[in-house]
């Protein structure tokens, strides 16, 4: 398949002097007074999310060129490469198929669209089976375990996507969550983080999950290992019935004792993998019905990146928007506040997502790209981050795009908070729009300060799914426009290694080789 850089297009010129000429004086206040239609035609909805994108600096000459940008970078044809199997992570040689673990296993009969690929890529259909016998295999464990009343814990050891992820979602859906059983995630090799865990615990009533695709990762099996030796030593007698291992290495699980193994594929990568084993811990929590539903969430999503024209496909609206920030506007970092304490784990969870996906600087070919790509993710809930960093927000020098993820209903009945909490949403929005003047200076606001609102009628195991699987099609196609690679990460290998390296020279305090700073760092610890 052939791409073709955002850079390299005539719409990227095309885009550079429409910015120069009327871009970069947009503002927002003089657009609505003109536009009395701009929420109409800026806002749209998507399978269970609504979107409200009139507050952004974007008028419809910017759409317009920058759907013409995804025509000539050929976005529909990566995304359609992306669905037919193809090995679009060319530099590990493989697939990326996160989608087919939320495709219901009747689809290629029932969908027109998944017919053509079931008959163009039959290797899909076999993959497809796999994925359906793994997850009835590991939805039938979790019901075992709901069914369990003598464990009443479930600790998650995993890092990275095989923490993020599922400790994200089973804290959003908190309503849906078993009663009487708690869900503990460690994840750093900081032993401070796991013998907290370990005192709230006792090994007779305590399920572990060992999350690590190779069963190799360092800081999961350390974690694993003084999990085991802490079992052991306080009178548990039978790890192949309180540990589970969610890995493709079966022989290493079972060398570590234990029995019960779910795995999944190359082709998933760790920040996309809560669809796959890795998600058992919410399997657990909000029981199969739940997980179903937010594999079914997450597919209706799928399906509109898909099939919808350009310009009513909300992730690659999103994506484009990323870009125009980013390249045009200069924009490095975008705050995402979710109005739902549910969802404090968010926005943790979509900075992996995008920096590890789209930090890179050079593109697919290896060559060193001219311009940034991936923003600084960074966020708080709403109204906790209104009394911590929104003072920068509405009055500090650097202009932040900020995403409001609002919820409609409350699962909650206290009278007054959400009503309360809604209006904030809104007039956050609102005020970092229309600004305040004030002539001294100090309580003056500057306004037109950009912000898109993701409206959800419930927080439910279906809305999370789709809202999930919207962000991860939104960086694959930032990622396309900027010619990169989204789906490796070597930049986590480099400081792994050198770990290894340096907790030698720890033990032994060699320090040859080493660079000045580093040498006598490790002398003062070790002294």
């Amino acid at each position: 398949m052939t791409r073709t850089r955002c850079d390299r297009t005539p719409a990227w010129g095309a885009l550079q002097t429409y910015f120069k000429h009327a871009g970069r004086a947009f503002d927002l206040r003089a657009a609505f007074a003109a536009e009395p239609d701009r929420f109409a035609a800026l806002s749209q909805s998507a399978p269970h999310v609504f979107a409200d994108l009139s507050k952004n600096l974007m008028d419809g000459a910017t759409q317009e060129l920058l759907f013409e940008l995804a025509r000539q970078t050929g976005v529909e044809q990566h995304r359609d490469a992306l669905f037919a199997g193809a090995a679009i992570n060319n530099t590990e040689q493989r697939a990326v198929m996160h989608w087919l673990l939320r495709t219901p296993a009747r689809a290629p009969a029932n969908t027109p669209a998944l017919a053509a690929q079931s008959a163009a890529s039959p290797h899909l259909d076999d993959e497809l089976r796999q994925v359906h016998s793994t997850l009835d295999a590991m939805l039938a464990y979790a019901q075992t375990v709901r069914a369990d009343a003598a464990i009443t814990d479930v600790v998650n050891i995993g890092i990275g996507g095989s923490d993020l992820g599922p400790q994200m979602a089973v804290l959003a859906l908190d309503e849906y969550v078993l009663p009487d059983k708690r869900f503990h995630f460690v994840s750093n090799v900081d032993g401070h983080e796991l013998a907290v865990v370990l005192k709230r615990l006792r090994p007779e009533s305590t399920l572990f999950l060992i999350a690590s695709k190779t069963f190799t990762t360092l800081e999961t099996m350390t974690n694993a290992q003084s999990a085991k030796a802490w079992f052991e030593s306080n009178g548990g007698s039978d790890i192949s019935r309180h540990f589970a291992a969610l890995t493709s290495n079966v022989a290493a699980a079972s060398a570590f004792g234990i029995s019960t193994s779910f795995g999944f594929w190359d082709w998933v990568g760790g920040r996309y993998s809560l669809w796959s084993a890795i998600g058992l811990p919410l399997a657990i929590a909000i029981g199969p019905a739940g997980f179903r539903e937010l594999l079914a969430g997450a597919h209706a999503m799928d399906q509109h990146f898909r099939s919808a024209p350009l310009e009513h496909n909300l992730p690659l609206r999103l994506g484009l928007l990323d870009v125009w920030y980013r390249n045009f506007h200069g924009l490095g970092s975008r705050s995402i506040a979710p109005y739902h304490s549910a969802l404090r784990r968010l926005p943790a969870y979509l900075q992996q997502l995008e920096m590890e996906s789209n930090g890179k600087r050079v593109d697919a070919s290896g060559d060193a790209l001219p311009y940034g790509t991936a923003p600084v993710l960074w966020g708080e809930p709403g109204t906790n981050g209104q009394h911590a960093y929104f003072q920068m927000l509405h009055q500090g020098t650097d202009v932040v795009p900020v995403e409001l993820v609002v919820v409609k209903q409350a699962k909650h009945a206290l009278p007054g908070h959400h009503t309360l909490l809604l209006a904030n949403a809104l007039a956050q929005a609102q005020a970092l729009m229309v600004g305040k003047f004030d002539s001294g200076g100090h309580q003056h606001f500057p306004g037109n300060r950009p912000s898109t609102v993701l409206l959800l009628d419930e927080l439910t195991p279906a809305s999370l799914g789709a809202l999930i699987a919207l962000q991860e099609h939104r960086v694959f196609v930032s990622g396309a426009l900027w010619g990169i690679n989204s789906f490796d990460q070597w930049g986590v290998e480099l400081g792994k290694v050198l770990a290894k390296d340096v907790a030698a020279r720890l033990h032994s305090g060699r320090t040859e080789g080493l660079d000045a700073s580093t040498a006598g760092l490790l002398q003062r610890l070790r002294t």
